[in-house]
């Protein structure tokens, strides 16, 4: 699940994490009290930056994030991101949507030192079974043509989760990025602490961009990625209200509330499995076949008739798809449950015009290509993988 810039950052706060202050809002009222409210003893010289709120990065390059020197042009700078559609590397030629900015505090005010951006990102290394810190001295937006040009300014530090992230490693890090003085026992002293958000919150991803030293030597979060693993939201029942929907996919949405596991993608093809492993190979026969997989979906052991037909349903909402592969292996779910969805989903939803292809093998196969059989749907049978994959290639071409 991910999460907004200023919820990560109000996380990290609660950890004791210093963070870039600021105010989040979603409409002028809010946009006018929070410039008035951020700086509690205001000397008029104060600078202001607007940020837009979307899951997505790269919002400076789009302009969704603005500089202003003074209240009134805070106010005119967030009038002009909020609602404005934001196109960054990240979101696609689509964009997205902003619906809420943060006023937050300057960070780069004059001091005795100049000040200096990092990178820093946790996440897992799948092929070590371990946590891996990624920094670099190289911090700002422009991170991704850093890692792409001159990948030995990526500093690379394997974490044990058994063990945690131990002093000597903060240390190295830190000695690695050049900090010093005050600014290295700040900086070794913030590591740590990173790990710690990382690793009670269940996070699949902690990116913080830039790590700022200020001109007098503190190190703070200016931006935060957050993203949490949805597996482990059942112990962080607090997390789950930070969900934002309106920048998660609609289908998605729909699907997860119906204890579906649901991802949309890019291609043509509709597919209905049980099982990921499963779903995956479905994935590459329709590959193979010449179509585009449409989306992810796995129904799940306890499927019944009810979910099937949620599935289905939420399959023919995306208007990419050209055909639908249900492909089902009955060991815990069984073949007629899946049929029986089949079935009422047609009944339901009426006409349908898209081809359908019906691979059930295993538990109850034979009852359920009875009951598809019975019901006088207009669908192709299949039954092996190799039969589904030309049925699917004539289904397109058709």
């Amino acid at each position: 699940m991910k999460l907004h810039e200023y919820q990560g950052k109000q996380i990290l706060k609660s950890y004791g994490l210093p963070i870039q202050e600021g105010i989040a809002a979603s409409n002028i009222e809010e946009i006018s009290a929070a410039i008035k409210n951020l700086y509690p003893n205001p000397t008029g010289k104060e600078f202001y930056v607007v940020k837009a709120q979307i899951h997505a990065g790269g919002r400076g390059k789009g302009g969704g994030v603005k500089v202003a020197k003074n209240p009134d042009e805070a106010l005119e700078k967030a009038q002009q991101i909020l609602g404005m559609n934001l196109v960054t590397p990240q979101t696609g030629p689509q964009g997205k949507i902003v619906h809420k900015v943060l006023i937050a505090e300057d960070a780069y005010y004059p001091g005795p030192t100049p000040h200096k951006e990092f990178y820093i990102s946790i996440t897992l290394d799948r092929s070590r079974g371990q946590d891996i810190v990624m920094a670099s001295s190289e911090g700002g937006m422009d991170i991704e043509e850093v890692a792409e040009k001159h990948p030995e300014k990526i500093i690379r530090e394997h974490i044990d989760p058994l063990v945690g992230m131990t002093d000597f490693q903060a240390r190295r890090i830190a000695f690695a990025l050049g900090l010093s003085g005050t600014a290295y026992k700040n900086g070794v002293a913030f590591i740590k602490k990173l790990y710690e958000v990382y690793a009670k919150t269940d996070a699949s991803l902690l990116e913080i961009n830039p790590m700022l030293k200020t001109s007098d030597d503190k190190i703070i979060a200016v931006d935060t990625k957050l993203e949490l693993d949805e597996n482990a939201l059942y112990r962080h029942k607090d997390y789950e209200a930070l969900r934002d929907v309106t920048e998660e996919e609609p289908l998605e949405t729909e699907a997860r509330e119906n204890n579906l596991n649901y991802i949309k993608l890019d291609g043509n093809v509709g597919c209905m499995v049980n099982g990921a492993g499963l779903a995956m190979a479905t994935m590459d026969i329709i590959k193979l076949s010449g179509g585009e997989p449409a989306n992810f979906l796995d129904v799940g052991g306890g499927a019944n008739a009810q979910t099937v037909e949620a599935a289905f349903r939420i399959i023919l909402k995306d208007p990419a798809v050209k055909a639908i592969l249900i492909n089902i292996f009955g060991g815990i779910v069984q073949c007629d449950r899946v049929a029986n969805g089949v079935v009422e989903a047609y009944k339901n939803i009426g006409q349908i015009n898209v081809p359908i292809i019906v691979r059930l093998q295993g538990t109850n196969a034979e009852l359920a290509a009875e009951i598809i059989r019975n019901s006088g749907l207009k669908v192709v049978p299949a039954i092996e993988l190799r039969e589904a994959a030309q049925k699917v290639r004539e289904a397109l071409s058709a």
